[in-house]
């Protein structure tokens, strides 16, 4: 009879544990960090129990399991960077949804989550830029400030020993001062906020692009906004009108690098209306 019990109770542990899992699962969802345990691991704790065989090589295979996922999964990089912002953890942050945004360029629809990562990443490198275009706006003013008191000196003493050619000396300064300003204002422009450049836009949304794939018409648009028109309107370029499947979509690298060539250089870009 204890045997009989003892087998049943061996039997009940990975069902119980599971419960426990699926529990802590939903309970999980009240911070970033919970939900990116439960979501994450829920599942994979789940098969492990219910595969679940005393002995090393079992724990090192869960080891194993887990790595690849957490190093794969594109859910696993976003909850864990939205924790991480959470927590002021910035750079640490942006970097894992980063991993996340690539990881989820090409997804299957079903578990397309581009759109979601890029929202949450834009907000988090605006912020970033605008931390650092204040900064760099103050310590440009500073030295400009310095630049011109250096020169307003410099006129005085220029002035001093110039005797009869007051105008020259005068003329001199004014160029000077005219020079420095432009210097200033050309250092400053890549924060100045402009338009985007048409070619780094989609054609259907007027955004600039997060995941963007070329058509055999030679046509770029949107990932999620092209598989949209496909799904709802019809299986047609929306421009060229000609038939357009979705395996017939390319992602669009040249673009795709220039995009974040343009965003690394003008943060400003990242900012959403």
């Amino acid at each position: 009879m204890k045997a009989a019990k003892k087998g049943q109770n061996e039997g009940a542990m990975p069902n119980v544990a599971i419960k426990t899992a699926e529990k802590g699962h939903t309970e999980g969802a009240k911070c970033c960090m919970c939900v990116f345990t439960s979501l994450v691991l829920g599942k994979l704790l789940k098969q492990f129990l219910i595969n679940f065989h005393p002995g090393i090589f079992t724990v090192y295979w869960f080891v194993v399991e887990l790595y690849r996922i957490l190093k794969t999964s594109v859910l696993a990089h976003y909850m864990l960077g939205l924790a991480l912002l959470q927590r002021q953890e910035s750079a640490k942050g942006i970097k894992e949804l980063e991993k996340a945004l690539d990881l989820g360029r090409g997804a299957n629809p079903k578990g397309y989550m581009v759109e979601e990562i890029w929202q949450e990443l834009a907000k988090a490198k605006y912020l970033e830029w605008e931390r650092s275009s204040s900064k760099r706006s103050w310590e440009l003013q500073s030295l400009k400030e310095a630049c011109e008191s250096a020169l307003k000196e410099k006129h005085f003493l220029d002035y001093s020993q110039m005797e009869g050619f007051v105008d020259d000396a005068t003329t001199s300064h004014s160029e000077q001062l005219e020079a420095l300003e432009r210097v200033f204002n050309t250092a400053a422009e890549a924060d100045i906020p402009t338009e985007v450049p048409d070619y780094l836009c989609c054609r259907i949304t007027l955004d600039i692009f997060h995941d963007p794939v070329i058509t055999p018409s030679g046509l770029t648009y949107e990932r999620a906004v092209i598989l949209e028109h496909l799904q709802k309107v019809g299986k047609f370029d929306p421009i060229t009108r000609e038939p357009l499947d979705p395996s017939q979509l390319v992602p669009n690298l040249a673009i795709k690098e220039a995009v974040e060539a343009f965003l690394d250089k003008h943060g400003w870009a990242y900012k959403i209306d």
